[in-house]
């Protein structure tokens, strides 16, 4: 199982789709690892350097939508080749939320309330979260302050990732 923590990398916008994610012209590309110095390399946020600011960055909070676009498993693969595993947001492209389960990473919805209030007490600090799958919760924490917040995944999604995703999970049952 992938590791659920590390600092934040915070996109404060709606609709980031999988073009930006990983721009079509790189989905050619024969191995997953080709794709890493790509990631959001076309995302369009006022401030954002895709080679400075992800760096270092393994969960990514942003805004609702995310993933909307083409259906592809590249999204989630430039993702994982970047050390990034989960994506907090108030809502995904329902493909694209699938491919993050079958690829044994988390895509966790919280309400759009949720989400304000993680930008407002933590995105202008250096932040970190760890998520308990177990627990269904996710910790956050800056110098100043920590916070845990519920979450909800169904019990099948949690079976994929505690078994790397969809792959396994069928080489555990077929």
């Amino acid at each position: 199982m992938k590791e659920f923590k590390g600092k934040i990398l915070f996109l404060d916008r709606s609709d980031i789709n999988t073009d930006e994610i990983i721009p079509a012209k790189y989905l050619t590309e024969i191995e997953k690892t080709a794709m890493k110095p790509h990631l959001l390399e076309d995302l369009k946020l006022d401030g954002f350097d895709s080679g400075i600011d992800i760096k270092d960055k393994a969960i990514i909070v942003t805004r609702e939508n995310f993933g909307c676009g083409s259906s592809r498993e590249h999204a989630p693969w430039a993702l994982e080749e970047n050390g990034i595993a989960v994506v907090i947001a108030p809502s995904f492209a329902r493909i694209f939320r699938q491919n993050m389960y079958n690829c044994g990473m988390l895509a966790i919805e919280l309400s759009q309330d949720r989400i304000n209030t993680i930008f407002n007490e933590f995105g202008k600090a250096t932040a970190q979260i760890s998520v308990d799958i177990e627990a269904s919760e996710i910790v956050i924490q800056s110098k100043d302050q920590i916070k845990t917040i519920e979450f909800k995944i169904s019990e099948f999604d949690k079976t994929l990732i505690q078994t790397g995703g969809w792959v396994e999970y069928a080489d555990m049952h077929y």
